[in-house]
């Protein structure tokens, strides 16, 4: 029984999109707020491409959370693994601490890299997820072009061949920023290195790349990836990957180094060591309002949600499901506080962009816009300064954009060996 003495407590679990978003709504409600994450940051996710490519530094697209809601009164961060949910006690498990109490639990922990059961994918590929793994990334592919430039005859055994497993954003920008790169920029940090051998190839197990958009869209980008330079391979399924190649269902094998696995994602393992009822990729199945069945105290949201539109479609597992979804249950906290009834959650879709490369993007708008090109690229860029969080990146990210626009340099070029070990997906 809740205290009357006391405010509720609101615990997050998650500094992604959607958890920030609650904590921000929550801010002059009458609640106490625990935010936990097992990293002390958020990351800008939409642009961890690009500082596995050299174009950004980490600390660019990652905000401190203590620093992030200086001033929130209502506001505790705790550095913690969540590791579970005791439903009857209504306390948060995590690893190295006391439970955390709640009257109310936001789930907004995320998703993780999908292997899809490939054989060496965890041991041999990088996802894309973290900022560890996009430096780990950046600092292997620098290494396998200095072992070429020490040893030319590494190049036949795939030190500069890069594989981008799937078709989707994440590979189509990953495939895209790569061979910039490499074309732009790697010649003149390497001038006696045969770098023209250098080699992206973009595998995709459909018969067309970035499949929520409009055919039209999807031929622009196929076509403007090949114009770049990026073997594109489509119908093509991934089977096996080892340290220095990937084997294809159709019997060949690429000599690669370097595989970026961009093929999806599922519902972080949190999902898993709840009890509650999952869907499709693990993710959490929710009631209309977002709350979980059975748990009405307890909401999920962002990837990790199992959430349908009225007319029957998953809500997308994209950052402004995320945000859009944050807004709405720290809307419905305020509500039950409120004696008041919930209210279904509706997305509402603002439209998608990639971006395939320089001044070259994708876009398209529910209303049936259509946009390809520089324009496209522009309104990209525009509107991920917009979201990310922080004038002094917003500001810092906008200067590299136009230094690396007029001079193709790229500042983050460290690397470091401590760097260079995996992390687990």
């Amino acid at each position: 029984m809740q205290d009357n003495n006391r405010l509720p407590r609101v615990v997050i679990v998650g500094a992604g999109f959607g958890g920030l978003k609650v904590v921000q709504h929550l801010r002059r409600a009458p609640v106490e707020v625990t935010l936990v994450d097992a990293r002390n940051h958020h990351i800008f996710q939409p642009l961890l491409y690009q500082v596995a490519t050299a174009a950004l530094n980490a600390e660019e697209i990652a905000q401190s959370v203590r620093g992030l809601f200086h001033g929130y009164r209502n506001f505790d961060f705790r550095m913690a693994r969540a590791t579970g949910v005791d439903w009857v006690g209504k306390r948060l498990l995590v690893d190295g601490g006391a439970p955390i109490p709640f009257d109310y639990l936001v789930l907004a922990a995320g998703a993780v890299t999908n292997d899809f059961g490939v054989e060496g994918v965890a041991q041999h590929a990088f996802g894309l997820k973290s900022v560890e793994e996009a430096i780990a990334l950046r600092s292997h592919i620098l290494k396998q072009f200095e072992c070429a430039n020490n040893d030319p005859a590494q190049i036949e055994q795939g030190a500069l061949t890069v594989v981008v497993v799937g078709g989707g954003p994440t590979g189509v920008e990953m495939a895209g920023a790569i061979v910039e790169w490499f074309k732009r920029l790697m010649p003149r940090d390497f001038p006696r290195l045969d770098v023209s051998r250098a080699h992206v190839v973009l595998v995709e197990a459909m018969d067309r790349l970035l499949a929520p958009f409009d055919a039209s869209l999807q031929q622009n980008a196929l076509d403007t990836l090949r114009r770049f330079g990026v073997e594109v391979r489509l119908n093509e399924a991934v089977t096996r990957v080892t340290a220095d190649a990937v084997h294809l269902k159709s019997g060949e094998v690429i000599r690669a180094r370097t595989v970026v696995w961009a093929a999806g994602m599922k519902a972080s393992p949190l999902a898993q060591a709840l009890g509650v009822e999952l869907g499709r990729g693990g993710r959490i199945v929710v009631n209309p309002d977002m709350s979980i069945p059975g748990h009405l105290d307890a909401f999920v949201i962002g990837d990790l949600a199992l959430g349908k539109n009225p007319d029957g479609t998953l809500h997308p597992q994209l950052a402004q499901a995320a945000l859009q979804g944050g807004k709405h249950v720290a809307r419905q906290i305020q509500r039950r506080i409120r004696g008041q009834p919930t209210e279904p959650f509706i997305y509402r879709d603002p439209g998608t962009m990639a971006t395939i490369g320089r001044s070259a993007a994708v876009a398209q708008f529910p209303n049936g816009w259509k946009f390809s090109g520089f324009f496209a690229w522009l309104m990209w860029l525009f509107l991920h300064l917009i979201y990310l969080i922080g004038l002094r990146n917003r500001l810092s990210v906008f200067l590299d954009w136009v230094w690396h626009y007029f001079t193709y340099d790229r500042s983050a070029r460290l690397l470091v060996d401590l760097l260079m070990r995996r992390t687990p997906h």
